[in-house]
């Protein structure tokens, strides 16, 4: 496990992943028997690491990754680093005869993501890219209603991500690292979100033929982890639109200079002939056609009208784990029992294929048709 002192690879795939995985006596398989996860911690920070290791009762811990590659022992390698690192070190484990699972963006270019997954094929080695946002409850439900019929014919989804993150120069630090906000260092919110905005729209609600986006940069200065005020020179929102197959518009803010004033850091809003549902992480909301109120416009007197009320939540009938645990878990079993999987590196270049063109499209400001990716 490589890059797991970052607050992702700590929070979500080492404590309430792996080591939830152990201690809950490993992953089950399909013909009953476990296997355990025996994670070895890779960093630049041998201290650093081995308290990690330590802390949450794992043996091994190293600094060199060269090494940890030929253990033959070890057969995945997992990455949570930095997106301009990750094709490089994916396609040292790949040749190394490693699967491999990693964070996405899987790189910081379509022509890298691409080259690391056709790698992949011809070594044949199992592979995987982290798809977290199709396990939260909220998008769970949302995938339910979809397949119950519950929206008729879908027309529209819209989607609200982000919150205020701190300049760092009036006494509230930021809460994400400096380098988010450098384009030298990987930053920028397109490459970040898009990547998950496209397995999201892709898997959920129709896949993605065009997309508008218009990015910004509203904050150009901030302060580091150091007090250094630095120029902030990467895009910090995102304002696209999306084309769907089956006729479905899509469209998804995604900032860092929103205060939030939602249900939830994320929302989804879906909207068809025959009901509409809003969803965030957890919860979820429902309007049938039946329910659906007949409000009137009159600017003249205030709205007397509670629409928030007019919504039924859809009840927690399933218990629903951490959705990286649950990923974690169908990887190992794909690698150890063969089960099928869905999101391979190839899923992963379709996110760098489709932030590049919301680059692309926020440079000519105009449309840009997003083709198949032949791997």
């Amino acid at each position: 496990m490589h890059g797991v002192t970052g607050r992702m690879g700590l929070n979500q795939h080492l404590v309430r992943s792996i080591v939830a995985i152990r201690r809950q006596g490993g992953v089950t398989l399909p013909n009953g028997d476990k296997v355990m996860p025996d994670p070895i911690l890779v960093g630049r920070n041998a201290e650093k690491i081995a308290a990690l290791a330590s802390e949450h009762g794992i043996e091994r811990s190293t600094t060199d990754l060269d090494a940890a590659l030929k253990n033959p022992a070890d057969t995945v390698f997992f990455d949570a680093a930095t997106t301009q690192m990750r094709a490089e070190l994916l396609s040292r484990a790949i040749q190394a005869g490693k699967h491999v699972y990693a964070e996405k963006p899987v790189a910081d270019s379509l022509d890298k993501a691409i080259a690391v997954a056709k790698l992949a094929k011809a070594k044949g080695v199992k592979n995987g890219i982290v798809q977290d946002k199709l396990s939260l409850p909220g998008l769970r439900k949302i995938k339910m209603l979809r397949d119950s019929g519950f929206f008729g014919r879908m027309l529209s989804v819209r989607g609200e991500f982000g919150y205020w993150v701190f300049e760092g120069d009036w006494g509230q630090p930021a809460q994400r690292p400096s380098w988010n906000y450098r384009k030298a260092d990987g930053g920028g919110i397109i490459i970040d979100m898009l990547c998950h905005w496209r397995y999201v729209l892709d898997h959920l609600f129709g896949k993605v033929k065009a997309v508008s986006c218009l990015g910004a940069t509203h904050i150009p200065n901030r302060v580091d982890e150091n007090g250094k005020t630095y120029a902030a020179d990467s895009d910090d929102a995102a304002y696209a639109t999306f084309e769907l197959e089956g006729g479905v518009i899509a469209h998804i803010n995604s900032s860092w200079c929103v205060r939030v004033r939602r249900d939830d850091l994320v929302t989804f809003q879906v909207d068809g002939t025959h009901g509409s549902a809003v969803a965030g992480l957890s919860k979820c909301f429902t309007q049938h056609r039946v329910n659906t109120p007949r409000p009137v416009w009159n600017p003249d007197v205030p709205q007397s009208m509670n629409f928030v009320d007019q919504w039924e939540e859809v009840p927690d009938n399933l218990t629903y784990e951490n959705g990286f645990k649950i990923q974690w878990e169908d990887f190992i079993r794909h690698v150890v029992a063969g089960t099928p999987w869905t999101f391979d590196l190839v899923e992963g270049a379709k996110g760098v294929q489709l932030a590049e063109l919301g680059i692309k499209s926020w440079q000519e400001r105009r449309w840009l048709d997003v083709p198949d990716l032949k791997i």
